[in-house]
């Protein structure tokens, strides 16, 4: 039923203008009051005036949705010539006009329902005003006829109910849009979500594939060189080689594998990887013939007061100096020399990677196995740097990236320690505090020099 209204207002309206028309006729038969207290039908004559004003008020009606307020002044004139020519109480043959007034009550209410509330309000003011005046000081009754105070309340009982009315839909119309928008900011922060997690995934594909990848190309080209001459060195090459291989797969095995669980993931069996194991990250780059130099600087003033690193940041960092020595291996080769450092400051933690662009040579390989490239910032393509960039700024640090003046390359990694793990904090002063198991150190990985030359590695020169 409501959905045939909607679609159909105007014989809705039509409807109720004959609803009211023939109220209006029936009201204007009865008396007031009799000896019984009520009001009685047929005890009184309609003028024609009186069909007509009706008339003419119930028909604008029927556009009363379309145009309100010129529907509501003229069923108020017409009421108004009504009760400017009602006869005199006394005679009692002819009807009364007042009952006119109907159509000026739904008038009315349809102007407070479907305008704004300021103009509901001084519509409903002026319609009553107007009504009751005239009802008092023009009509044939007396001022304090009860036809005169049913005008008074009737029109203003409309005007507050069509504001009713309208404050409820605008509640309710507030309510629905609310909850639209709430599910779109959901669907929206789902996908947020989504398009993050992807990121994160891609970028520790891209860190553990490509480390491994890097150093397996390394030594499968040391081993095809040195093959015929060396055969033995070729074995120790391919050794290398499979322990690569064997640690890319169990680490893309696990990586794939989270993805492919459909409910809550176990716990890791082992932690995430962090500056405590980045002795065996140099250890492998030494291997493949790189040269790296390791230093870890503390310049808090009070070393060892935080507790170690956080999680995230920790793995950043790490990632930072793994994908910047990769890159150094692909893209300068065997040879070079490359210079981690690692410096905590009070306030945050800075990790740079600089190499001297195969200054020293690439120990007699050829260039198909010491890489000869450049840098991948200068020579475009991968995502390497640009996953560098996203892993800092998710931690909202900076990341700098440029050549060299000498033909080398420097990466500049920036991470804000959290206030917790800042001296002078409430969060150090109570890491201070604390037992010392409950403490412990940050890590500090190797501070010596390795070099492809180290006859302990056994590393092909």
């Amino acid at each position: 039923m409501r959905r045939w209204t909607r679609a159909h207002p105007f014989a809705v309206d039509a409807a109720l203008a004959l609803v009211a028309f023939a109220a209006i006729v029936a009201a204007a038969t009865a008396t007031p009051h009799g000896p019984e207290i009520r009001p009685r039908l047929g005890e009184r004559d309609v003028e024609p005036l009186t069909v007509l004003l009706a008339a003419l008020a119930c028909a604008s009606l029927t556009l009363r949705r379309r145009a309100p307020l010129p529907v509501l002044g003229a069923a108020t004139l017409a009421t108004v010539l009504g009760m400017i020519t009602d006869p005199p109480a006394d005679v009692a043959p002819h009807g009364h006009r007042a009952p006119i007034v109907v159509a000026a009550i739904i008038a009315l209410y349809t102007v407070a329902d479907r305008t704004d509330r300021v103009t509901g309000v001084r519509a409903g003011a002026a319609t009553v005003v107007v009504l009751t005046a005239s009802g008092m000081l023009l009509g044939g009754r007396a001022w304090y006829a009860q036809e005169n105070l049913g005008i008074f309340a009737w029109t203003a009982l409309a005007a507050a109910a069509g504001e009713a009315v309208r404050s409820r839909r605008a509640f309710v119309d507030a309510i629905r849009e609310r909850a639209e928008r709430a599910e779109r900011t959901r669907e929206e922060e789902a996908l947020r979500r989504v398009a993050e997690e992807r990121m994160r995934i891609a970028r520790e594909l891209h860190d553990v594939v490509a480390h491994h990848i890097a150093l397996v190309n390394v030594q499968a080209g040391v081993a095809s060189h040195v093959m015929d001459q060396r055969p033995d060195q070729a074995k120790e090459a391919l050794a290398h080689v499979r322990e690569a291989s064997r640690h890319a797969l169990d680490e893309l095995q696990a990586t794939v594998g989270l993805l492919r669980q459909s409910g809550e993931s176990p716990a890791p069996t082992e932690p995430a990887p962090g500056l405590g194991v980045l002795d065996e990250l140099v250890e492998g780059f030494t291997r493949a013939g790189l040269s790296v130099a390791v230093s870890v600087t503390d310049a808090r003033p009070e070393a060892g007061v935080a507790p170690d690193l956080p999680s995230a940041l920790d793995l950043t960092a790490y990632r930072v100096v793994q994908e910047a020595l990769t890159n150094v291996q692909k893209h300068v080769g065997t040879g070079a020399h490359a210079e981690v450092a690692i410096r905590i400051a009070p306030s945050a933690l800075e990790v740079t990677v600089t190499d001297d662009g195969g200054a020293a040579g690439s120990g007699g390989l050829p260039a198909g196995v010491a890489g000869g490239g450049t840098s991948e910032a200068g020579g475009g393509g991968g995502h390497g740097l640009v996953g560098m960039r996203e892993r800092a700024a998710a931690l909202h640090g900076s990341c700098e990236t440029g050549p060299l003046g000498d033909g080398g390359f420097r990466v500049r990694v920036r991470l804000p320690l959290p206030p917790a793990h800042q001296p002078g904090t409430r969060g150090a002063r109570e890491a201070r505090s604390a037992p010392p198991g409950r403490s412990p150190d940050v890590p500090q990985p190797a501070r010596s020099t390795r070099t492809a030359a180290d006859p302990q590695e056994g590393t092909p020169t």
